[in-house]
This record gives C-alpha cells, sequence and structure tokens, in this order.
C-alpha cells in the first residue's frame, strides 16, 4: 500500500502559490499541446491492461543512470496481469505510451520529485515504472479523470496509482508548471531534443502505404471500389484533407492514403479482407527490386524479413511464377501455425519457413540449390523512420532500440555491433554459389550500416570458390526526380527522411559475366551468316586472313542472271577501253590527268568492281583500294593492255565499297571515247534546251540509240543509282 501520511501537512504550505502554478499548467498546456504536439486528440485513458504492459515494457527500455543521478529506484519484477492481451491494437497502445513515457523519463521524475510524492510517500521499487507511465498519461489528459468503461477488467496496482496521482493532482500541475518555466517552453514537447520533435511530427504528418494483394482483386478493381466510398485518385496527397488516394511512382501495386485515414481505411472491407494491406514503402521497393532480378523459376531466399506482409508481399508478385520462397530465421515453432493460417488467408501458396538461423544454414543446402535472389533485410538501427513504435513491432523485435529513439540517434559502441552483423549476414549471402545476386536494404541513414557494409563485402569477398565474384549493380528501380538521380549516382538507391516517406537505403549485388560464356557480337553475326539467316545483310570488313582464304561475298542481293551478264559486258568493255587510254598517256599523266582511272574506280564501284589496273606505288590510290588484293584475273587484265577476250571473261564478284555516286553521261559503252580528255568526267554533261522531261518525252525526242532519260537537262537529272 502507499503511505501519504505527510500529505495534509505539506498541503497547506504554500497553497496560493501552487494553486496558480497549477491553474497556469492547466490552461497554457492545453492551448500549447493542441498547438505543438502533433496529432494529439482528446485522450480519456486507456484499459488497466494496458497500463500493466506498458510499465513492463518501460522497465525493460528505461534509460538507467549512475548510482550518484538515481532519482526515483525501479524494481526488477514485471506486474503481474491476469492476462496477456494477444489484441494487436492493444499492443501498440502499450507500447507507444511505453514509448512516450521513456521519452519524457528525466521530465517526469523531476515533477514526481518536485510534488513531494516520492518523498512524502512509500512507494514499492516494483510499482515505479507503472507511476511513470500513468503520470505522464495523466498529464497528457491534462490533470482530468479517466474514463472507465463498465465492462473492462480492473487491475488493483493500478487503482492504486491512480488514487494517488489523482490526491497530487494539484502539485503535480504545479511542478509541470515549474519546469516548463525553468525550460521557457510552452509545453514539455517544447523540451525534447529537435531531432525527436521532427521525427514525432513527420510521424503525425506521413502519408500511408498500402500494397494491393493481386491474387484477391486487381488495381482497377480496387480503384473502383474506393471510388465507391468515396475516395478521389489523385496524383499527390500531400496537404490535402480529402478523401483521396494516389499510385505509388516506383511500385506499381502500392497505394499512397493522407496519414489522418487510417482509421477510416481499418474499417472497410478491402483491409480486413487481406485485398489491401498496410506496409512500410521500403519493404516494398525491396521485394520489387527481387522481382526485377528473376527468372520464371528461381527460387528466393528471405532473410531477417520482420513483418511477415514483406513476405505475403513477395509471394504475391511471383504468384504467377514456379518460384518458391524460403524465409529463414522463424524461431518458434508455435508461430508456424499462425503464420500459415495468415498466408491461406492472403492467399500465399509458396512459402516455405525454414526454422534455422540464416548463419547457421549452408550455402550449399540441398534445399536451396535453385535460389538465385537473396533478400537481405538486416536489423539495423532504423533512425530512418518515423514512426518506432510501429518500426518495432513490424521489422524489429528489439524493444531496446526504443531508447535509441528515444535519445534521437544511436551510440557508436551499438552501431559498430550493429554494422558488425549486417557484415556477417551479407558476406554469408554471398557465398551461396548458386545465387545470381542479393539484394540488401535497410532502414537506416547511417553510412556505416549501408555503403561502408557493402563495399567492405565487395572488397573482402571470396575469389577463391570456383564462381564469380559479385559486383555493385546500379538500381532495377525507377528513379523519379532529380534528387534521386543525383542520390543513386554511385550505384545505390537512396531515399531520405522527409514529410512523404521514411529513409531508405537499398543495394543490389550481381554476379560478373563468365569470360568463358561471353559471346562477341561478332561471333553471334558470324553463327548467324553460317546458317544463312543473314543474307543479304552486310557484316562489315573482314580481315586479311580471311581476305586471302576465300573471296569476299556482298551484302546487296543479287541481280537476274540476264541483267548481270549484260552489265557485266559492258563493265568489261569500259574497263578495256579505259586501260588502252590509261596505258597512252601513263608515261605523262599528271595529277589532274590521272583523276579519270580515280573516276573509273568510282564508275566501277557502283558495281562492286575494283580498279583493273593501277600501280601499288601510285600514291592516287585509294586507302581501300590498297587494302583489298584484287583477284587474280584482274591482275591478269593489269599487266597486259589487252582487253581479255569475252568468251574466255571471269564474271567478276563484287565488293561493297561505298562512295558517292557518279553519273555518267552515256550508257552505251560505245558513246564513251578513249579520245575524250580525262577531265571532261569532271563536267556535268547538259542536253539541249528543248529536250522534253522524260515524263512527257515521245519516242521522236529520244537519239537514236540512246534512252529518253539520258537526254535530261542537269536540272532535271534523277537521284543516280548504282548499276547492280
Amino acid at each position: 500500500m502507499l503511505n501519504s501520511t505527510n500529505e495534509l501537512q505539506f498541503s497547506s504550505e504554500n497553497t496560493e502559490e501552487i494553486s496558480k502554478l497549477a491553474s497556469l499548467a492547466l490552461s497554457d498546456d492545453a492551448t500549447s499541446s493542441e498547438k505543438n504536439s502533433p496529432g494529439l486528440l482528446e485522450k480519456t485513458g486507456y484499459p488497466d491492461s494496458v497500463y500493466v504492459m506498458a510499465a513492463n515494457i518501460f522497465q525493460g527500455i528505461r534509460i538507467e543512470k549512475s548510482p550518484e543521478k538515481v532519482l526515483i529506484k525501479y524494481g526488477n519484477e514485471p506486474l503481474r496481469s491476469s492476462s496477456e492481451s494477444e489484441d494487436e491494437s492493444l499492443q501498440r497502445l502499450s507500447y507507444e505510451l511505453a514509448f512516450s513515457a521513456l521519452k519524457y523519463q528525466d521530465i517526469l521524475e523531476t515533477i514526481l520529485i518536485d510534488s513531494y510524492i516520492f518523498p512524502s510517500t512509500t512507494i514499492p521499487d516494483h510499482l515505479s515504472s507503472l507511476i511513470i507511465v500513468m503520470l505522464y498519461d495523466f498529464q497528457d489528459r491534462k490533470f482530468q479523470a479517466r474514463f472507465l468503461s463498465d465492462n473492462e477488467e480492473s487491475v488493483a496496482e493500478v487503482q492504486e496509482v491512480e488514487n494517488l496521482l489523482n490526491s497530487f493532482k494539484t502539485k503535480l500541475a504545479a511542478a509541470l508548471a515549474r519546469c516548463r518555466i525553468k525550460h521557457d517552453a510552452l509545453s514539455i514537447y517544447n523540451i525534447l531534443p529537435e531531432t525527436v520533435r521532427n521525427q514525432e511530427l513527420r510521424a503525425s504528418t506521413l502519408p500511408l502505404y498500402a500494397w494491393i494483394n493481386t491474387c484477391k482483386i486487381s488495381p482497377e478493381e480496387v480503384y473502383h471500389s474506393l471510388k465507391k466510398k468515396g475516395y478521389n485518385k489523385v496524383k499527390s496527397v500531400l496537404h490535402i484533407d480529402d478523401k483521396i488516394f494516389a499510385v505509388d511512382q516506383h511500385c506499381y501495386d502500392v497505394l499512397i492514403f493522407p496519414s489522418h485515414l487510417k482509421n477510416d481505411l481499418l474499417n472497410i472491407d478491402l483491409f480486413k479482407d487481406y485485398k489491401l494491406i498496410f506496409q512500410d514503402k521500403s519493404r516494398s521497393l525491396a521485394v520489387h527490386s527481387v522481382k526485377a532480378l528473376l527468372n520464371m523459376d528461381d527460387d528466393i531466399l528471405m532473410v531477417n524479413t520482420g513483418s511477415w506482409y514483406t513476405v505475403a508481399h513477395m509471394s504475391i508478385l511471383t504468384n504467377n511464377n514456379t518460384s518458391k520462397i524460403f524465409v529463414c530465421g522463424v524461431q518458434s515453432q508455435a508461430k508456424h501455425p499462425d503464420l500459415k493460417n495468415l498466408f491461406t488467408k492472403m492467399g500465399c501458396k509458396n512459402i516455405e519457413i525454414l526454422h534455422e538461423t540464416f548463419l547457421n544454414i549452408e550455402s550449399k543446402d540441398i534445399r536451396l540449390q535453385k535460389v538465385k535472389v537473396i533478400l537481405l533485410l538486416p536489423r539495423c538501427s532504423g533512425l530512418g523512420v518515423s514512426n518506432p513504435v510501429e518500426f518495432i513491432l513490424n521489422e524489429h523485435e528489439d524493444t531496446g532500440l526504443l531508447k535509441d529513439f528515444s535519445q534521437g540517434g544511436t551510440s557508436e559502441d551499438k552501431l559498430h555491433v550493429l554494422a558488425q552483423q549486417q557484415y556477417e549476414q551479407l558476406t554469408h549471402a554471398m557465398k551461396f554459389t548458386k545465387a545470381q545476386a542479393v539484394v540488401y536494404c535497410t532502414c537506416s541513414v547511417y553510412p556505416e550500416e549501408n555503403e561502408a557494409v557493402v563495399k567492405k563485402a565487395l572488397e573482402f569477398q571470396d575469389h577463391g570458390i570456383k564462381v564469380q565474384p559479385y559486383r555493385l549493380s546500379p538500381p532495377v528501380l525507377p528513379l523519379c526526380s532529380l534528387k534521386e538521380i543525383h542520390l543513386s549516382t554511385d550505384k545505390f538507391f537512396r531515399m531520405e527522411p522527409s514529410e512523404i516517406t521514411n529513409g531508405c537505403f537499398l543495394s543490389v549485388l550481381t554476379r560478373e559475366r563468365d569470360p568463358s560464356e561471353t559471346v562477341s557480337v561478332k561471333d553471334v553475326l558470324a553463327r548467324a551468316a553460317a546458317k544463312g539467316l543473314l543474307d543479304g545483310i552486310e557484316l562489315g570488313k573482314s580481315s586479311k586472313r580471311e581476305k586471302k582464304k576465300k573471296k569476299s561475298k556482298t551484302s546487296l542481293p543479287k541481280a537476274s542472271t540476264t541483267d548481270s551478264n549484260g552489265i557485266q559486258m559492258k563493265i568489261a568493255e569500259f574497263l578495256s577501253r579505259e586501260t588502252d587510254a590509261k596505258a597512252n598517256r601513263l608515261e605523262t599523266s599528271t595529277t589532274k590527268t590521272s583523276a579519270p582511272p580515280k573516276n573509273t574506280v568510282q564508275v566501277a564501284c557502283s558495281s562492286q568492281v575494283r580498279k583493273p589496273s593501277k600501280p601499288v606505288t601510285n600514291p592516287l590510290v585509294p586507302t581501300f583500294m590498297k587494302n583489298t588484293s584484287p583477284s587474280r584475273p584482274h591482275q591478269r587484265q593489269a599487266n597486259f593492255v589487252r582487253p581479255r577476250p569475252e568468251d574466255r571473261m571471269v564474271v567478276l564478284k563484287p565488293v561493297e565499297i561505298v562512295l558517292p555516286p557518279v553519273m555518267l553521261p552515256f550508257s552505251n559503252p560505245q558513246g564513251i571515247r578513249p579520245q575524250i580528255p580525262t577531265q571532261n568526267f569532271y563536267y556535268r554533261w547538259v542536253g539541249p534546251k528543248t529536250v522534253v522531261p522524260s515524263y512527257l518525252s515521245t519516242p521522236s525526242v529520244s537519239r537514236k540509240g540512246e534512252k529518253p532519260k539520258e537526254n535530261l537537262p542537269s536540272s532535271l537529272l534523277r537521284r543516280p543509282r548504282p548499276w547492280l
């Protein structure tokens, strides 16, 4: 029992001063709390069971002080309750109350000492935690009486502490007012560190993210159902108080809702029937990154999944595949039936639970031979999230991290321990020889848990095993803003904590390709050409050695036999005449007079024929002609000026040489006379001015032995075409 014998004696002293301070506390704290404390609603108190659970949680996470600074002693024994509540909502309320009391532990202890509760009463040590959590709720209710339900089961210890606090109501309010005046703060909320205040502010306004269970309903059906409930689809949910929703830019199956709609959304059938599931966006980013790396029959190994909704989301995304999802780390066999029941309700069928810890699983485990992608969600400080309670309940079992959240940071020693655990898990994941990729994702903002761990694992990875090493790959997620592009320049995907998202770090490691299995483009084309799949497609120049072994093949389509023979005869006649003319001028030719052979080459190139006669040392020979080995028939024709008889003529096989096309004045080789000065080939032939265009010409306009289209003036000449 609590002893309050000194209460009457103390209450008679300074009554007027205490009353004024109490009234100041009650009035100012009510106004300032509404302005500064995010998301504060009118509260009526909690059930007795919540106070007991919150006291036990606080007992395990409270900040321990050195002996010389101890103001209040806490017992080590937890409070006994008639039954531990398994209601998820009551558990969440208990954690939130315990975390709030933890943030204000110093202030609450000061108020208890300043109000003379502890000096004037004899309080058992095991009730100290209960007094702290109930005092926080008492001042949060502005020292108003708690509303009690008739159906609620009462707890004797809770009733006893509540009566004590009510009896010291005035002194507690006065002590709170003095504390605010001392810190020059409108409310105790303003006494908190700035990092904690910003975290609470973001938690109160952060949008809600929910992914669509496509095994039960399509996105279009979800949109239609929400529209019937009065929700409108928009592009952004920021600063809008209406019933709206938006589709996430990174994950096509994730919807975004304003934070104030949570209670309303929980009461609609879409959430009750597991068609929409609340989940932090960072986990959706992780499973979508894995999905982008999978083939149809690849298995997945998930490590430290935290929330089972993450496993369910991965299962839903691979529902159309033959993939199997292995989940490790489920220590308790008792949870297995509950998990199977949950997965059955959600429509998940390809999940297999492994009860071993990840580090105890052999990399050559026969069950995991088809695992190609490992999703690693290591335990981290979580300093990138805005709602620590949600993070602890959904993603982490270590309630001790709430202590770090209450201080706005993690100590270096604890950060080093977490980073070492993350490194060990990542290096173990890289030892699975059949795996081809590892996705590493955290909710931390510390580089020691993110980039440093990944880079260290890549640097010291084991190269002894007969598999290709891992390398850092760019994000497989869309980058939707310039800021995201800037943050991902070093191949890491990052999201900084903001008013719309929690912090997130994501890295994708993939194995390098085996050089022995690498096939060049040239090899692929060569194999395709050998199978006759590239007929008519140019493959590029071949090497000199290949040209010596076999003649070059053209990529142009073959002309008909009749046209080809006629054209070849014209080419042979033209080349023989040009050879005779060149032999007569060979000794006295200058740079200017040597242009016709060059032009001859240009003419011949349109029919894919090489220059017949040219000394190798002539500097006017084009480079590509020097590098091309002529065929033997052309060599003989170059050595002997006499033209080859047509009956012994060898059909020329064309080689493609890309040069600007050249127009000849005559299509008939008889019109080309050796006596014509060679420089005439550089001029444009102009016909009679009275010539009618070819599309209006009549047989009487054309000359004898010439085609009508060749009498066109230069201004009406059509685009030149090659002979073949």
